[in-house]
């Protein structure tokens, strides 16, 4: 069999292959910018456990979801009500890791589209609430931290 007729066969099947690979460093490249831009529930518990400063956990939900439970310590910064003037006490020397519910929610995107149009530098928490529960992380369930009011 020829050469080529025995790499058609090795990855004429394969999904994975059909498109090669990128070589490492492009691939290291990639890897390390996606790095820059989320985090995970795991990275964030452990900066919160250690009292790791430089770091804002925000909660992008509405003011009800995160009555109902939050990452401990988050403050709570509906993406609808993100704006100049909302945002002007905020430090600007610190990271910003938005959140919402999980996978099927967008507020913490939109709310890490907002800060970083204001110039804020944002990370993006992988899976929200539902990553950092299937965890077992704590959760807080308090009266509000809410420093932006909601939309009305």
């Amino acid at each position: 069999m020829s050469e080529r007729k025995n790499e058609s066969l090795i990855h004429g099947a394969s999904r994975v292959l059909a498109n090669s690979p990128a070589d490492p460093s492009a691939a290291n490249n990639h890897f390390r910018s996606k790095l820059s831009f989320e985090t995970d529930p795991s990275d964030v518990y452990h900066d919160i456990t250690n009292k790791i400063s430089g770091v804002i956990v925000v909660d992008a939900r509405t003011p009800e979801a995160y009555a109902r439970g939050h990452v401990p310590g988050a403050i709570s910064m509906p993406h609808r009500g993100i704006d100049s003037s909302t945002t002007a006490s905020l430090p600007r020397d610190q990271v910003f890791v938005t959140y919402c519910d999980g996978v099927f929610c967008n507020a913490s995107t939109k709310a890490a589209a907002k800060l970083t149009a204001l110039g804020y530098k944002v990370k993006e928490m992988l899976d929200g609430m539902e990553g950092w529960r299937k965890e077992g992380y704590p959760i807080e369930e308090t009266f509000m931290k809410m420093i932006i009011p909601a939309p009305k």
